[in-house]
């Protein structure tokens, strides 16, 4: 029987302020915002500020009052009780200088406790058994005993260390962690602390879903959990927070656009910055689940580190780190080379995919010459990048794809190095 992977109740449903009493940031952060919406735009109505600033009209009416009185607006015309407005000469001057300030303009942020509260509220509770996992890793072949160590690390909601022979599906495994959600978290458009921006809401690497019934806080996003990958394009700003430089907004680092999901460090050990500062970097937060940002400035804040990290390599761990990281890493989750029978499973997935017409035997042809080359090992990745090969060559001769002794053992001695080839020649 497969289980429901989520044994979660949603306990985070923020609803929209109602008075400007209920906001939960400065209302002069959000009178800056409605000055720089109208800086770069002819003209707003109320009811268009309510919709890109994703706060009330109730509230804005009361804003734009007092930023009227002020002499900051221009009235233009009415549609019902809405106005459409412009900025007057008072106005343009000062949204001029609050957008040298910071020149974001978009929906009003969230504040940092807020957000605090709303991670550690939607931290994933799973449950599941084997037949959900292999349900979920069905376009892999996987053994049971590597599946029956993966289940219980994704379910302790621990750091997780893939490691092994390069070739046998970490990465692979590793891209698909995401898949074992089956919910979906509220993330915001952006968080408040100190009066200062922080974009965290991304569609780069957050998969918005249809909200239609939404009828809570407009400021968040409903999303699947995340799945952020990286791998040897890591290095130090990205796990930082970035100021982008016209707009004076930051960008949040990885670490904070993944909270409530996954976030894997391909080809550890393999990055721009160095394994050693990306531990002594996270040694605190996978420990405790709080991590520490600065501003420009320099002053710090904690924000939530509720995520499973997933760290992939094939070099040697206690080569890497020391035992005090690896204590911190209780999940460590050794891939080996496939079996026979797996790698002709592999075989025969790959090539049924591709469609590709085979010979009788060609799968136990490729194993054996698989086994006489290089280190005389099976590894997951060689049917497919041999039958690849394969396939370049029929393209290359213009004739049909075929898998049998002759087109197997061609890609082969194309695939695989020559040991001490160069040697003997030097």
């Amino acid at each position: 029987m497969i289980q429901d992977p989520i044994a979660v109740e949603e306990v985070f449903s923020p609803e929209a302020p109602s008075t400007v009493d209920d906001v939960d940031v400065p209302l002069s952060l959000i009178e800056d915002i409605m000055l720089r919406y109208l800086y770069t735009r002819t003209s707003a109505s109320i009811s268009g500020l309510s919709g890109a600033l994703k706060i009330p009209f109730g509230i804005l009416m009361v804003l734009f009052r007092r930023l009227r009185e002020r002499q900051l607006f221009e009235i233009m015309g009415m549609e019902g009780n809405d106005f459409n407005f412009t900025l007057s000469g008072k106005g343009r001057a000062l949204a001029g200088e609050r957008f040298d300030v910071c020149g974001y303009s978009g929906p009003v942020p969230v504040s940092m406790d807020v957000y605090f509260n709303a991670v550690r509220s939607q931290a994933a509770q799973l449950s599941f058994n084997r037949e959900y996992l292999k349900e979920t890793f069905s376009d892999l072949v996987l053994p049971d005993n590597l599946l029956d160590q993966l289940g219980p690390a994704l379910i302790s909601h621990k750091a997780i260390f893939l490691y092994g022979p390069t070739g046998n599906g970490k990465t692979s495994i590793a891209s698909r962690l995401g898949r074992i959600f089956d919910d979906t978290v509220l993330i915001p458009h952006a968080v408040e602390f100190d009066g200062q921006v922080i974009i965290v809401y991304d569609p780069s690497v957050h998969e918005a879903v249809d909200d239609q019934q939404q009828h809570g806080d407009p400021r968040w996003v409903r999303c699947r959990r995340p799945s952020i990958f990286v791998g040897g394009e890591l290095e130090q700003k990205m796990l930082e927070l970035a100021m982008e430089e016209v707009s004076k907004t930051y960008a949040a680092p990885l670490q904070m656009k993944a909270n409530n999901g996954v976030l894997v460090i391909d080809d550890f050990g393999r990055q721009i910055v160095s394994p050693d500062y990306l531990l002594n970097r996270w040694i605190v937060p996978l420990d405790r689940r709080i991590d520490y940002l600065t501003l420009r400035y320099g002053m710090k804040f904690a924000l939530p580190f509720e995520m499973v990290v997933v760290f992939s390599t094939n070099l040697d761990p206690n080569e890497l780190t020391d035992q005090a990281f690896l204590r911190r890493i209780q999940n460590k989750i050794y891939v080996d080379s496939v079996s026979e029978e797996d790698f002709d499973r592999i075989f025969l997935n790959v090539a049924d995919t591709l469609q590709i017409p085979m010979e009788d035997d060609s799968g136990t042809m490729l194993r054996k010459l698989c086994l006489a080359s290089d280190d005389g090992e099976l590894r997951a990745c060689y049917p497919a990048d041999i039958i690849d090969i394969v396939r370049a060559i029929s393209n290359y001769e213009d004739t049909p794809a075929l898998i049998n002794h002759d087109t197997l053992q061609r890609a082969v001695d194309q695939y695989f190095t020559r040991p001490g080839s160069l040697a003997a020649n030097a």
